[in-house]
């Protein structure tokens, strides 16, 4: 099956929203009076991205989309583990504080991850990813290849509400108390899946775009949906 000359195009925009997601996602901010983390406000597009990947491409590739982001955020995650372990450098200040140690620590408390955060990222990134692929690529043998709309509004309302559900519960269980776990994965999922619902057009925009400029238009009658299948 061809990539498409701008399938490597796609999978830098998945690969790119992945990872600075992660990134940011240790600030927690308010958007009309709930809390979120701060990677809401880009976590959402590798979700597109992944419809568009799954659209146009096929199951398949977006299955291997999905492993390289996995491969990539790892990457990152080790190197920004590595370089935290690393000594400062003693005229390292980072300009505002007062020495080396203290810069130290403001790194980690950015940039660090802790074991528990890590594997609920992890995990829910492929729950909620691949399910997502699945049910829109399942969904458009459905329809038949009409109403794009409801592929996407569909399959995002299943992946985003396990990856919210996944991560909630690994990063937070036994930590926050039940009323306010199941209203903060409510409070991810509802919005998470209103900006997607929302991007609908942009979505629409892309993948006519896409297919188009690629002459393809992938139907998965005989694919194997295995995560696992790298083939």
């Amino acid at each position: 099956m061809r990539n498409g000359r701008l399938y490597p195009l796609v999978l830098a925009v998945f690969v790119t929203a992945l990872i600075v997601s992660n990134i940011i996602a240790v600030k927690l901010v308010s958007i009309f009076g709930i809390t979120l983390p701060a990677a809401v406000i880009l976590f959402p597009v590798a979700y597109i991205v992944g419809d568009v990947l799954t659209e146009v491409y096929g199951y398949g590739r977006a299955r291997q989309a999905i492993w390289i982001g996995f491969t990539c955020n790892l990457l990152a995650v080790m190197a920004i583990w590595i370089a935290g372990l690393l000594p400062a450098a003693p005229q390292w200040n980072a300009q505002i504080y007062p020495g080396p140690e203290e810069a130290s620590l403001a790194y980690r408390a950015i940039l660090g991850f802790t074991p528990r955060l890590l594997l609920a990222s992890f995990a829910a990134y492929l729950a909620g990813e691949f399910l997502n692929a699945f049910v829109l690529a399942k969904l458009k043998l459905l329809t038949e290849g009409r109403y794009l709309w409801t592929r996407t509004i569909a399959s995002t309302l299943v992946g985003q509400g396990v990856d919210s559900l996944v991560f909630i519960s690994l990063a937070f269980g036994g930590i926050l108390p039940l009323p306010i776990l199941a209203s903060t994965i409510l409070a991810q999922w509802l919005f998470k899946s209103g900006y997607e619902a929302l991007a609908t057009p942009l979505t629409y925009t892309v993948v006519n775009a896409l297919k188009r400029l690629e002459g393809l238009d992938v139907f998965d009658r005989e694919t194997n949906f295995s995560p696992l299948h790298l083939t």
